[in-house]
């Protein structure tokens, strides 16, 4: 049975095991055997005609010529939408998530780019959705991956987080709805390119998104209608975007690829957290650290796991994110895999993470410290 949503149409089409399919089959339709499962049967094409006349070719006269086997048939790709309405709807009842007191805001960041930060940042914001909670994720990479995940359309002119930081246009007018039920977002769109310029000569210029979350959670209205979450996806850099995402979060979530080389930037990244703490934001906490593409078969996998444990104690999730073509092609139909595949083990383990997060206890203010 095919895994793939019936009627999505791939980004990239030029490339990949879709591609090389083509070229065999000429327009024949997707070979029958893919990575995770069965594809649609292809009909009689070039390799049919080819077996057929290989096999009469120098065969002797008293020898019946070989017939081509019938292309084996393979069902269709089902329709997945009813029974992934039917998994969220479980997945709200079976156990409800506490809710916060008060809105809790992550900041997802790394300066390692490569990490999965943008891959964690949509899905357990959609997860934590799929569990009932009511989630704002704001995109302040200037790429726009996470809008592009959710299905928001960015393109240049769109109204998105830039209005809010340069021109202080409310959140509220910003926000759009997805196709996760409880999951909003504010876009990026191509203009945050030269908003790093443009915040410099602006005042407060550190504070433009603090100031914008703020007075969006300040607004009055009914209180199963506040919101629970608020992720923002910064950019793989620490300019003034990711500036304005660390003074304006109040706890930060650091995803770690599970590879050598994502050690190395995490000792500059909890250099530039304190600093962030000492001058701009005090109340900043480290508060999650998840592990990304983890590879149980390999030593290396577990090795960096186990020094990123040693390291950050029990504010290292015990859930790890696995290496997953699943993971790995929901952007590419505009989805996160919570809906893309809504079973799979990537899903799965982000539904892990969105309990695991949100049961894990707020971190104290310097005020409650001292």
């Amino acid at each position: 049975m095919s895994r793939q949503p019936p009627t999505a149409e791939p980004i990239g089409r030029g490339s990949g095991l879709g591609w090389a399919a083509e070229q065999v089959s000429r327009g024949t339709g997707p070979a029958p055997h893919d990575i995770e499962g069965f594809g649609p049967a292809p009909a009689p094409g070039t390799l049919a005609r080819a077996a057929a006349v290989t096999s009469t070719v120098g065969a002797p006269a008293n020898v019946v010529p070989a017939v081509a086997p019938a292309p084996r048939s393979f069902p269709a790709a089902p329709d997945t939408s009813q029974r992934a309405a039917s998994i969220v709807r479980e997945r709200r009842t079976r156990r409800p998530l506490p809710r916060p007191a008060t809105p809790r805001v992550f900041v997802v960041a790394n300066q390692k780019g490569g990490v999965g930060k943008t891959t964690t940042a949509v899905n357990l914001a959609a997860a934590l959705a799929q569990l009932g909670a009511r989630v704002l994720l704001i995109d302040l990479d200037p790429q726009g991956n996470a809008s592009t995940a959710l299905g928001i359309n960015h393109d240049e002119g769109s109204p998105g987080v830039y209005e809010a930081l340069v021109d202080s246009v409310p959140l509220r007018k910003l926000i759009r709805p997805t196709a996760v039920p409880g999951l909003t977002a504010v876009p990026a769109t191509i203009d945050l390119v030269g908003a790093e310029i443009e915040l410099v000569t602006l005042p407060e210029r550190e504070h433009r998104l603090r100031s914008a979350v703020v007075d969006h959670l300040a607004q009055p209205g009914a209180a199963e209608d506040r919101l629970d979450y608020v992720f923002v996806d910064c950019p793989p850099s620490l300019g003034l975007l990711t500036l304005n995402a660390l003074v304006a979060g109040r706890e930060m979530l650091v995803p770690i690829q599970c590879e050598y080389y994502a050690l190395e930037g995490v000792g500059q990244l909890m250099r530039n957290v304190e600093l962030v703490q000492a001058h701009l934001n005090p109340g900043l906490a480290v508060s999650t650290v998840l592990l990304t593409m983890h590879d149980g078969r390999t030593r290396l996998s577990a090795a960096v796991a186990d020094e990123v444990r040693a390291h950050f104690g029990d504010r290292v999730l015990r859930t790890t994110i696995p290496r997953s073509v699943r993971i790995s092609e929901a952007p590419s139909f505009a989805q996160t895999v919570m809906t893309y595949d809504p079973t799979s083990a990537g899903a799965l383990c982000y539904v892990d993470a969105a309990r695991e997060v949100a049961h894990m206890p707020v971190p104290p203010t310097p005020e409650e410290d001292g």
